[in-house]
């Protein structure tokens, strides 16, 4: 893992908001024009994205919860560069 994400803090972007859907029985990223449903995995990483913990920091809580999960770091990693890339979060 690259030293410069782990210290990093991501964010989500102005106009999103995360949450529980109980209608659509997920956690989904609301913004302005839409919805985006998150599967389990993309649910709990964006759970943890609170804009003061570090990359490093959320990997760590991640890999504490599901120990079992094998990789994780570089699953958590790959998610929050795609989620970088589609503007739903920032890092700081």
């Amino acid at each position: 893992m690259s030293e410069d994400i782990l210290q990093k803090v991501p964010a989500l972007r102005r106009g999103f908001r995360f949450q529980w859907e109980p209608a659509q029985d997920c956690h989904v990223l609301l913004y302005p024009e839409g919805m985006i449903k998150l599967n389990g995995s993309a649910g709990a990483i964006l759970a943890e994205v609170d804009g003061v913990r570090s990359v490093a920091a959320i990997v760590a809580g991640l890999r504490e919860r599901f120990p079992e999960a094998g990789g994780i770091e570089t699953d958590i990693l790959e998610f929050l560069e795609v989620a970088r890339e589609r503007f739903w979060i920032e890092l700081r």
